[in-house]
């Protein structure tokens, strides 16, 4: 009985199939393959144009965005038309998603808020793969600028998820933005030094430095009177991609200098000394 039963069904099936593939069908078919075909093709050349457009036109965070932009609309349009050709009533689709829509509304407000803000993020230029930045308490190398957050890996290579909405909402710095930086470095010499010939002497250092820049010079100041002596602050720019090698040799050189010219750089010491009776 239940052999019959399964026969009866196969047999049912195939000639449910049978009615589907007629001539009618077959170039229907024939007809939505090719245009998928063709919307294909011309995506594929709308994305090999973008990803051609010189970096001087379009950023790398912007040709990301207009890529992925690219890729849902034709995505959403496929699964559409599709829908469309095999009978599918797109209006009662529609209404389903406008009721849907204002309760997932509700449930995605924290979503929306990145999307929105991942558009200012975008349209403020003011990050760029490959940036150093710092939002709050995160520090990271910009891997990818999305639509809902940014993503950056850390000096000690952590990945690290930042909404778009942070970094509106908090200061954002970008230390990679300028293509040159200013370093300051502290040193106290004695309160026993002439403050003139110790100025002169700090002033040598940038010329054991190779990398420090010369536009803009070099600046040295007194900066205070200090615990132990008094402080100087000698102020240097460089290339922003030098950053540790020119800190390196600014505490190289001024040491150097320094010994050279026998001016002791105070720190912390007890003196012993022993009274024989």
């Amino acid at each position: 009985m239940f052999k019959l039963r399964a026969k009866e069904m196969f047999a049912a099936f195939m000639e449910r199939m049978m009615d589907l593939f007629t001539l009618a069908h077959f170039f229907k078919l024939i007809g939505t393959v090719a245009i998928i075909f063709v919307a294909w093709i011309i995506y594929r050349l709308i994305l090999r144009r973008v990803k051609k457009i010189p970096a001087e036109k379009m950023s790398a965070q912007r040709s990301l965005i207009i890529t992925k932009i690219i890729n849902y609309a034709f995505y959403i349009i496929l699964i559409m038309y599709v829908l469309s050709v095999f009978g599918v009533k797109l209006s009662a689709i529609w209404g389903a998603a406008g009721v849907a829509g204002v309760a997932f509304a509700f449930a995605a407000q924290t979503s929306v808020s990145n999307i929105i803000s991942g558009i200012f993020v975008i349209s403020e230029k003011a990050l760029k793969v490959g940036d150093l930045i710092t939002v709050g308490s995160e520090s990271g190398i910009v891997d990818d600028i999305g639509l809902l957050s940014v993503k950056v890996h850390t000096l000690d290579n952590q990945m690290v998820r930042i909404p778009n909405s942070a970094i509106i909402n908090t200061n954002l710095r970008n230390t990679s933005y300028f293509s040159q930086r200013r370093m300051t470095i502290s040193c106290s010499v004695g309160y026993e030094i002439d403050l003139n010939f110790a100025l002169e002497t700090l002033k040598k250092a940038p010329e054991y430095c190779p990398i420090v820049l010369q536009d803009p010079a070099p600046a040295f100041w007194i900066d205070g009177f200090g615990a132990s002596g008094i402080n100087l602050v000698m102020a240097i720019w460089f290339d922003a991609a030098n950053f540790l090698e020119a800190k390196n040799q600014a505490f190289i050189a001024i040491k150097r200098v320094f010994d050279e010219a026998k001016i002791e750089i105070p720190y912390n010491k007890i003196d012993v000394k022993i009274y024989s009776k």
